[in-house]
């Protein structure tokens, strides 16, 4: 049998049907956009591993997480700035070291971590430091020591 020849051509279905045209044309870039935006979504890095606290919450937390030996205060100052006071039970990381990653690298990963500097920009900083390597659960003290100290909270030398 002999093929059947059809007198329309595919711009003749489209004059005749607009946005079946529009359609057409416009399908594989949503196809296109909808995997670049899914690729790019999906890093190694959590995004909401952390949580930024006042000093209030911080306070309520350590208080609440006071016999819980997975929870780590982190101060990430440094040493000069520990010494002149810190919160109870807190380990120091000084951030500005050269060590900084390999020394944070070295806690548990899957523990809880209170975070804090002196105002929140070097804890901040560490908190990208600390996705990159994979921490699960970690409050950042967004005011750091000096909101703590203005809290009336209590301080160790």
């Amino acid at each position: 049998m002999g093929r059947v020849k059809s007198k329309f051509t595919q711009s003749d279905l489209f004059k005749h049907r607009p946005a079946l045209s529009k359609l057409f044309y416009i399908s594989p870039l949503l196809l296109l956009v909808s995997l670049m935006t899914g690729c790019a979504q999906q890093t190694g890095a959590p995004t909401n591993f952390f949580t930024d606290v006042t000093a209030k919450e911080a306070f309520n937390l350590i208080k609440t997480n006071e016999e819980n030996p997975n929870f780590i205060i982190v101060d990430v100052r440094t040493p000069e700035e520990f010494t002149k006071g810190h919160i109870a039970n807190a380990i120091m990381i000084d951030f500005r070291s050269d060590n900084f990653r390999e020394e944070i690298d070295k806690l548990d990963k899957d523990r809880t971590y209170l975070i804090y500097c002196r105002a929140g920009n070097r804890s901040r900083g560490a908190l990208d430091i600390m996705a990159e390597l994979g921490f699960q659960k970690v409050y950042h003290l967004t005011s750091g020591i000096v909101g703590w100290v203005e809290e009336g909270l209590p301080v160790t030398k």
